[in-house]
């Protein structure tokens, strides 16, 4: 489990077994759900042109992101440009590899300035092609549902029924890396209300499953190209930030 990583270069264009698929498939199985309802649903898509239309919508969502600067105004304060800050922090992600013509901005590349210059060499194109490559260079991806029945959002229905869903995934990606393979969110659409929707009618999801998540999955590469602009988020909060002692009031002392 300490060893989980998030993938997010390109995987080997090879399919995933049919047993890796199922394995994946049964170690989700394996989470914890209120009354053992199990409200989790998932597909699995092989099929190529399916795989190429959500890399599509993906990297046009990318595209409009970044274009519009909604996607840094909306996470900005998860970025972090140096090692200290994230040795300070312990949290959020280090932005440690750009293109050639950013990094003499780096600091600066997520202000309004940063935008403009990001714009103006072409950027945001740019990534929404990598993003569309990563997604359809993917040979599985896992669609993640919710039954209608037990997702009832304000209800405690609801928060159980995401909470296993949670714990589901988390057995999945826990899992890929004992099999060789990586795993990555398909996040973008999900930022625009009609991308989503593009996504939920090329599933054909009926009207009583709701669609939670879309993940990229694949075996990993020996040696991993890494995206235009990646990052790193290795570091974890220490015990002290997020662990308290018999009240609120009393953080943990480390060791």
């Amino acid at each position: 489990m300490l060893a989980r990583r998030t993938t997010n270069g390109p995987f080997r264009p090879d399919p995933v077994s049919r047993e890796h698929q199922h394995l994946l498939m049964r170690v989700a199985q394996a989470a914890p759900s209120h009354f053992n309802s199990q409200p989790w649903r998932f597909v699995l898509i092989e099929d190529k042109g399916t795989i190429r239309e959500v890399a599509r919508i993906s990297g046009e969502s990318m595209t409009e992101l970044i274009e519009a600067g909604v996607f840094f105004e909306r996470y900005r304060r998860y970025f972090r440009f140096t090692e200290a800050e994230m040795e300070q922090k312990r949290d959020g992600i280090h932005i440690d590899h750009l293109p050639g013509p950013l990094r003499p901005f780096t600091r600066r590349i997520f202000s309004d300035a940063g935008l403009r210059i990001m714009r103006q060499l072409g950027v945001p194109k740019k990534l929404g092609e990598d993003n569309r490559r990563l997604v359809e260079g993917s040979p599985l991806l896992l669609a993640a549902l919710l039954d209608k029945a037990e997702y009832r959002p304000g209800e405690l229905s609801g928060f159980y029924s995401v909470f296993g869903l949670g714990a589901a995934m988390e057995n999945i990606w826990n899992a890929v890396g004992e099999v060789g393979m990586g795993l990555q969110f398909v996040s973008t659409p999900m930022e625009i209300g009609r991308q989503w929707q593009a996504i939920r009618e090329l599933l054909r999801v009926p009207d009583d499953l709701e669609l939670m998540a879309v993940y990229r999955l694949g075996y990993l590469p020996e040696d991993g190209k890494r995206p235009s602009i990646d990052w790193s988020s290795r570091h974890r909060k220490r015990l002290s930030q997020f662990v308290f002692r018999e009240t609120c009031e009393v953080p943990e002392r480390e060791g």
